[in-house]
């Protein structure tokens, strides 16, 4: 059964509530606020948060107990974590062939790493909620005027004319993340992610010969793999499995929804106190829209209202952590959101930067180490590495992102400590926004197909590099001591 169920958490048993210590949904509100969102409308605002507080939930308690329990697997080294997906999610995206072709890259590169790792992989798509984008600064320069910057679907327009927020907007988020998770289900319990019918392997793409005579052999052997488990009876479609093999897990996975908590408003007109499914008799506060949250960079201020929130809700959360992140500052930001240090609870995703890794990825290590915490350290080799091109745009370049990543790799397995997963921006769009790959894009063909309207994105050929190159890290080192280069 994939992890977009819908079945219901609230039993009427349940009779005391168990939370954070001073914590309520809108405890938040006391403190200051970074990327906060001015509507001019609030009494608009108030009717259309109250309208979404009356909306049923997206996802449900035993999904984001589920998902917990793979972020402890993969926090105490027994499965692997690929999250992934637009930077800005936009409305339109919300459609069949975005989805689909989006689920297949995922579906693709996570085939490929359990095949390198040979254990599980948790699969957290940036998606069916990742409309709303922080900036550097409220306002932009265009055409001589200035105007509001873009903050997301779910605030303004990207057309300079429509940057007013509008409170409608959400309630936009709202249903495009309830039809996208609808359809994710929908597809995935008729065999969307069958491993007897994967989606075509099109290695065209690789330039080099050599490469993709490696890349071939991988699919050839996975292909080999599946052939002869169908052979022996591990087959959904025949009902049997004498190897033990439970057919469910050839013909679904789990796919779990996650975004960027930046709209403090929505994010509490979607938390609900319902029962734990493990303990009915406790009632927790859960986020239910959405399996997996995340604070950015930007957000992460101890004493600021986006950590308050946080702290208080049951769902597995992230912290991105960049360079101005200080490691007694991260101490004690894992004190105030994983107070009882459980396994899995937190997932830090750093991004530095191919130049800054070195300087400040062993430090946060340690630090993590001495405290006695159990989280997830992702890899986000994006975000430090994006680049003004000769063309005039945003892009990144894969030899950069393939850089930190194998940076990231040798550092935890020097300190005793091991990457658990990776972090990218990608899409399942043949776009052209980042540079290089086994493709070789160039910079000159970047204006060919650039469609981000925020920042640029793995296309669908250039995040199978990357699986690749895990894999080739994990099948033939088991411990990730050397990368290929692109």
């Amino acid at each position: 059964m994939s992890s977009f169920s819908s079945r219901s958490a609230t039993p009427p048993q349940a009779t005391s509530i168990v939370a954070a210590k001073g914590w309520t949904p809108t405890s938040w509100q006391s403190k200051p606020v970074k990327q906060d969102v001015d509507y001019p409308d609030q009494e608009h605002l108030r009717r259309v948060l109250e309208k979404i507080g009356r909306l049923p939930p997206m996802v449900v308690p035993s999904e984001i107990l589920r998902l917990r329990r793979q972020l402890a697997d993969v926090a105490m080294g027994k499965a692997f974590l690929l999250q992934g997906g637009d930077c800005a999610e936009l409305f339109d995206y919300c459609a069949q062939s975005p989805i689909e072709a989006k689920l297949k890259v995922l579906l693709q590169m996570s085939l490929v790493l359990v095949w390198g790792a040979r254990m599980p992989v948790v699969r957290i798509a940036r998606m069916a909620g990742q409309y709303a984008k922080p900036r550097s600064k409220p306002t932009e320069v265009h055409e001589g005027k200035t105007i509001l910057s873009y903050r997301g679907d779910n605030v303004n327009g990207y057309d300079p004319s429509d940057r007013t927020p509008d409170p409608e907007r959400l309630l936009g988020a709202y249903f495009h993340s309830a039809a996208t998770l609808n359809y994710v289900r929908s597809i995935l319990s008729e065999g969307f992610a069958d491993l007897h019918h994967p989606s075509n392997w099109n290695l065209h793409h690789v330039k080099s010969p050599a490469l993709r005579q490696e890349y071939q052999g991988i699919v050839d052997r996975l292909t080999d793999a599946l052939d002869f488990m169908k052979t022996i009876g591990a087959d959904p479609n025949n009902g049997r499995s004498p190897t033990g093999i439970s057919p469910s897990t050839l013909n679904t996975v789990d796919i779990f929804a996650s975004h960027e908590g930046l709209l403090l408003e929505y994010e509490q007109a979607l938390t609900r106190l319902l029962a734990d499914p493990e303990n009915p008799t406790q009632m927790k506060y859960y986020n239910v829209g959405t399996h997996f949250i995340w604070i950015g960079d930007r957000t992460r201020q101890l004493d600021g209202a986006h950590i308050e929130y946080f702290r208080g809700i049951e769902n597995p959360i992230g912290v991105k952590c960049g360079p101005s992140m200080t490691p007694d500052e991260l101490i004690d930001l894992l004190n105030i959101l994983d107070a009882d240090k459980q396994p899995g609870k937190v997932t830090l995703i750093t991004r530095y930067g191919a130049e800054h890794i070195d300087k400040h990825l062993p430090g946060h290590i340690r630090a993590v180490q001495d405290s006695g915490h159990i989280v997830v350290w992702a890899c986000d080799p994006m975000h430090g590495n994006t680049k003004q091109s000769v063309s005039g745009v945003k892009t990144r370049h894969l030899v950069d992102i393939t850089r930190e990543l194998s940076v990231a790799i040798r550092i935890h397995k020097q300190l005793g400590s091991h990457l658990g997963g990776v972090h990218f921006e990608l899409t399942g769009d043949r776009v052209t926004e980042c540079v290089g790959g086994s493709m070789e894009l160039s910079d000159a063909e970047l204006l060919g197909r650039y469609e981000t309207q925020c920042d640029p994105r793995l296309n669908y050929e250039q995040a199978l590099d990357m699986a690749f190159l895990i894999a080739r890290y994990q099948e033939n080192q088991r411990g990730f001591s050397g990368m290929m280069s692109l």
